[in-house]
């Protein structure tokens, strides 16, 4: 098995390529270890000395690291990780793999809620899946779209520009209604 690394837009992430499915469909966030109970993969990452954060995507595994941790000393045992749980045949997450979803809105902007996942899902989740990481549609409410940033893009330092410069302009372009995005936090 070999495994690729690419490196992000934030410096403290790493995403990781084991050449397979990691996840059939969404994608799962760690931001700690209490919260990869879920995930034997997940579990093993936190193991290690200095991982912070696990993100799971389709096609890929993203790491983050604690500041003081140097990628030169945790790289190699990351990549040992991931490559005996994938040979090793234990489950990604246990149970169903339900993957992370936009949240449910109703209401009567019910319609541009859906415009507004539509373009999250076509134009701007497989970009931010290109550098580790995930977007997903909190609420709507007075012309103002919240949305959560994960994996790679959490704490990335161009995650405001992001949201700001690349999102909100796309959003407000296609959907009048719109007026500004705001991240919601963990």
């Amino acid at each position: 098995m070999f495994i690729q690394t690419e490196s992000t837009p934030n410096p403290a992430t790493l995403k990781f390529l084991p050449g397979q499915t990691v996840m059939e469909q969404g994608t799962a966030d760690f931001p700690n270890v209490d919260s990869a109970k879920s995930s034997p993969l997940a579990m093993r990452l936190f193991t290690l000395e200095g991982v912070s954060g696990v993100f799971l995507g389709n096609d890929f595994v993203t790491v983050t690291k604690q500041e003081s941790t140097d990628w030169e000393h945790v790289k190699p045992s990351i990549l040992g990780a991931i490559m005996d749980h994938f040979q090793s045949g234990a489950p990604i997450i246990d149970g169903e793999q339900s993957g992370n979803v936009h949240a449910e809105h109703s209401g009567e902007d019910t319609e541009i809620v859906g415009q507004i996942k539509e373009l999250l899902d076509s134009r701007v989740r497989p970009a931010v899946a290109q550098d580790g990481g995930d977007i997903t549609f909190h609420g709507f409410e007075r012309g103002v779209v919240y949305l959560q940033m994960q994996g790679a893009c959490a704490g990335c330092p161009s995650s405001t520009m992001t949201l700001k410069m690349g999102i909100e302009n796309l959003l407000r372009h296609y959907i009048p209604e719109v007026t500004e995005v705001r991240p919601v936090g963990l």
